[in-house]
Parts: structure tokens; sequence; C-alpha cells
């Protein structure tokens, strides 16, 4: 069973046609579904939607973010510009599992050029159901976090020598 989630979803033009069938689908599972955009197929820019739905994922507004564009590369790069957003660019089943399994994802990218809209839906599910472990992951989650707050090439490393 999965637990109700607070979900934010955005895309780009590209994504927008498979945004709209996985809201549908998230909502028949019971999901409080938010879409920020794009609302149409007119063009539209993936850093923008990546980047908004990222800052209200981590202002806490939401549980998780399922963003969309051609690759889910590009938007994915956008969410992860903001700290404590652990966006992964899904393909497979086994990814989806683990990123949540071990690394916490709280947002996933899809590849609307990619993959087929059937996968997707199978994707999301795994990776909407599958509870984080905790533990020896959890220390490593928090080091992405720290490494988040370093933004600077060498600042972390830097600071593991003092």
């Amino acid at each position: 069973m999965i637990n109700k989630l607070k979900i934010v979803m955005a895309s780009d033009h590209v994504g927008y046609p498979m945004k709209k069938a996985l809201q549908e689908y998230m909502q028949v599972l019971g999901h409080e579904v938010d879409d920020i955009g794009a609302h149409d197929a007119a063009r539209a820019e993936y850093p923008i939607y990546g980047r908004l739905a990222a800052d209200k994922l981590a202002k806490g507004d939401y549980d998780r973010a399922v963003l969309i564009c051609g690759t889910g590369f590009g938007i994915s790069l956008a969410a992860n510009s903001v700290h404590g957003v652990r966006c992964v660019n899904c393909t497979d089943p086994f990814t989806a599992y683990m990123s949540r399994l071990h690394n916490n994802a709280n947002a996933i990218a899809f590849g609307a050029r990619v993959i087929a809209p059937e996968l997707v839906k199978t994707l999301l599910e795994t990776w909407l159901s599958t509870e984080f472990e905790g533990g020896r992951h959890a220390d490593r989650v928090d080091m992405l976090m720290d490494m988040n707050r370093c933004p600077e090439a060498g600042a972390y490393t830097a600071s593991l020598n003092s």
C-alpha cells in the first residue's frame, strides 16, 4: 500500500503530455497532485520549471516532486541545484527502487522521449511506494546534503582535512 503523498509536478513542453497522464494516474492512486506547469505544449524552459518545483519541495510544501522533460536530464539538473532536493533521472525499475531505498530521493525525473508511458507508470509506482531504509544510508544522504551546502569546487573535501 502506498502512503498518500502531496506531489508537485512540472515539465517543459516536451514532457507536457506525459505529465498530464501521470497526474491522472497519481490521483487515481490517491495522491494530492499540483501541476505547476508547463500548462500546454507551447515552448517552455525545463530549467525554470525544474527549479520552481524543487524550490517548493525544498520549502516543505510537498512530499515529492515528479519532473518531465525530453530526456529527464536537464530538468533533474535544475532540481538538483536546490539544497535538500535529491532528484534521480530514472529509466528502470531497479533505479526507481534503490533511489528511494538507499538515497531517499525526493524527486524523480523522466524523459518523455526516452521511456514508454506504461513503463513510466511502473517506475513511478515503485518509487512512490518504496520507503527510505535509513541506517548507514542516512549517513550517506547527510554527506550529500553537506556537500550541497559547499557549492564551491574543493570546499567540501577541504573541510574533511580540517
